[in-house]
């Protein structure tokens, strides 16, 4: 392991993504989402990302020029267009154009089509809480996790986020994918030749499996997916609010992440931003939560939903990142 300023581990990732194809705003905006998340202690939507996005700009599955747009707005429901370039621009163009929207009208609703692999999610509502506002996200991805019942991958692993700012305080920050763990976990594990537990993967044939590879060539499992449909019912509402709604495209319509060759995956994701402002009211808002999280922790053992990844993000601040010697090699020659 080597350790890495986070401000070194941004302009290296930077000058990689620059030299595959991607504009200096596009490179800058996915380095800092990629070293936000391994900084966070989330490597399989950090650094280890680089390289495939690198793949995806020199094959045209992302549009390396793409500038997000705002396709239209009708109230607080708006729509932006990533180009078929990386999310991150576009996503935060979205939740700023929210963020506007429920500042004027209560609440925002931003849809991104044309979109790529987005990182973590929740990052995305950080500005959402530094205005005060609670928000909402969701995402589909690429075929990897089949219907209730089925076994072809059908859905994405279809992430959701929250976020809930808190006066004087870290906000609570919720994020998961419907899967059992992220199809990145499976990515990693794959790298570094490791096997994965049974229940977090299916082979090719619908079998459980413990061989990273064979899960990626297969299906990913939903959320309790052994005792209940839940998981998968969850993976179709997000589907549907990340897609139909917003006129992005299905899993099944997009080739996956993990290939280098395919199409752009054209895939959505859409974000809610509420103002407490315009409901409870902004001080009742802040001292009813307060009411609640104090009740969280009088219970011995509870940890506050992002406490960790923001405790590792401050460390990382201080500290550096502390990147594998292989990826780190990786990204240097990837900047040239």
């Amino acid at each position: 392991m080597s350790a890495l300023p986070m401000a070194q581990a941004q302009a290296l990732a930077s000058a990689a993504l620059q030299a595959a194809g991607a504009s200096p705003a596009m490179a800058e905006a996915a380095a800092q989402a990629l070293v936000l998340a391994e900084a966070q202690g989330l490597a399989s939507h950090g650094l280890s990302r680089v390289p495939q996005y690198a793949v995806h700009l020199r094959n045209g599955r992302a549009n390396g020029q793409a500038e997000p747009v705002l396709r239209h707005r009708r109230g607080a429901a708006l729509v932006v267009d990533a180009g078929g370039g990386l999310a991150f621009g576009a996503c935060a163009l979205a939740v700023r154009e929210a963020i506007a929207a429920a500042r004027e009208l209560g609440v925002g609703f931003a849809g991104v089509v044309r979109s790529h692999h987005c990182g973590v999610l929740v990052d995305h509502l950080r500005p959402a809480v530094a205005a005060g506002m609670v928000g909402l996200a969701f995402g589909n991805s690429p075929a990897a996790m089949p219907a209730a019942g089925g076994k072809r991958p059908l859905f994405g692993t279809n992430p959701v986020a929250a976020a809930f700012p808190r006066a004087a305080h870290d906000p609570l920050l919720i994020d998961l994918s419907l899967s059992e763990v992220a199809r990145g976990k499976l990515m990693v594990a794959a790298k570094e030749g490791r096997p994965i537990p049974l229940g977090w993967a299916l082979d090719a044939q619908g079998q459980p499996t413990t061989d990273p590879q064979a899960g990626l060539a297969g299906s990913m499992l939903p959320i309790g997916a052994a005792t209940s449909p839940k998981g998968a019912m969850l993976a179709l509402i997000v589907e549907l609010l990340a897609t139909a709604v917003i006129g992005a495209q299905f899993g099944f319509e997009a080739s996956s992440f993990f290939v280098d060759e395919g199409n752009q995956p054209g895939i959505g994701q859409a974000f809610l931003v509420i103002d407490p402002g315009a409901l409870a009211g902004t001080a009742a808002y802040f001292a009813r939560t307060e009411v609640l999280v104090a009740q969280m922790l009088a219970d011995e053992g509870v940890r506050l939903a992002g406490a960790r990844r923001l405790t590792l993000e401050r460390q990382a601040a201080a500290q550096g990142l502390h990147i594998p010697e292989a990826l780190l090699a990786q990204l240097r020659a990837l900047a040239g």
